[in-house]
């Protein structure tokens, strides 16, 4: 991918796809930095990085983008990088009364925010450098609002907003911005929902999988899809092949967006 000697931040990146996306960039030669809550679980996710790709550098930053005085700390300790992946979000089935006020204000915190503020902190020094990519990873669920998570939708919605409108500063230079939008994938997160819904009902995880999956008639590749797949996109929109790609929305998501009936 000619990324060697590049340097990378990834947010939300301890486990699921970000881990993926991290590890994808660190085997192509490009020095990490990843980011989660845990400091257990980011100082295990660094040290199999390391063992992963002995050639480069991986560092960690312990930061919740739900707390105010953490973003900040980040942000001041972060130094500039060549590419920065804004993968943190929250998602959860939740009906749309019971989303409270705080709710929504903590999803725009951190699904939405954490993209403004890393950007803002970053995007300078990729400008004035002439060099940079910042890539979003985001979902399908914000084209397509999902009626038991409207507020991770509408959050999704903003943060692809986000992308078009920085992706605009770049005009006439070599930083590119854009964002991935993934279909249903087996993450860390999703498992741990599949696992409790496949417990509530009493019946075999795998049996769970294939149930969500049959009943996901849109989905041409009709199984979930894998985070390494969701990373190997970002690690092509990161390198230097994807240098015309800009400004736009690509989709990971097995097919759902086109075998969708278009609505009139």
């Amino acid at each position: 991918m000619n990324l060697s000697g590049r340097s990378a931040f990834v947010s939300g990146s301890t486990e699921g796809i970000g881990y993926e996306i991290a590890r994808s960039l660190a085997v192509e030669g490009v020095d990490v930095t990843v980011n989660g809550r845990d400091a257990a679980k980011l100082d295990h996710a660094v040290a199999s990085l390391q063992r992963e790709a002995p050639a480069v550098s991986v560092d960690g930053v312990a930061a919740d983008f739900g707390v105010a005085a953490d973003v900040e700390r980040l942000c001041s300790e972060i130094v500039d990088v060549d590419i920065l992946v804004c993968n943190v979000g929250l998602f959860e089935l939740k009906a749309f009364q019971d989303i409270s006020d705080a709710d929504w204000q903590r999803y725009f915190d951190v699904n939405v925010m954490s993209g403004v503020r890393l950007a803002r902190r970053l995007m300078p020094g990729m400008l004035r450098r002439n060099w940079g990519r910042i890539v979003f990873v985001n979902s399908e669920s914000a084209v397509d609002v999902p009626a038991d998570m409207i507020h991770y939708g509408a959050t999704k919605a903003a943060l692809l907003s986000l992308g078009n409108g920085l992706a605009k500063l770049t005009e006439g230079t070599a930083v590119t911005v854009n964002s991935v939008l993934g279909g249903p994938t087996y993450s860390a997160g999703v498992a741990r929902t599949v696992e409790m819904i496949a417990e509530q009902q009493s019946i075999p995880v795998d049996d769970m999988k294939a149930a969500i999956v049959s009943a996901n008639s849109a989905s041409l590749l009709q199984r979930f899809i894998e985070p390494a797949e969701i990373a190997n996109m970002v690690a092509f929109l990161a390198s230097p092949a994807a240098s015309a790609t800009n400004g736009t929305a690509v989709r990971v998501d097995g097919g759902i967006g086109a075998s969708r009936p278009v609505r009139a």
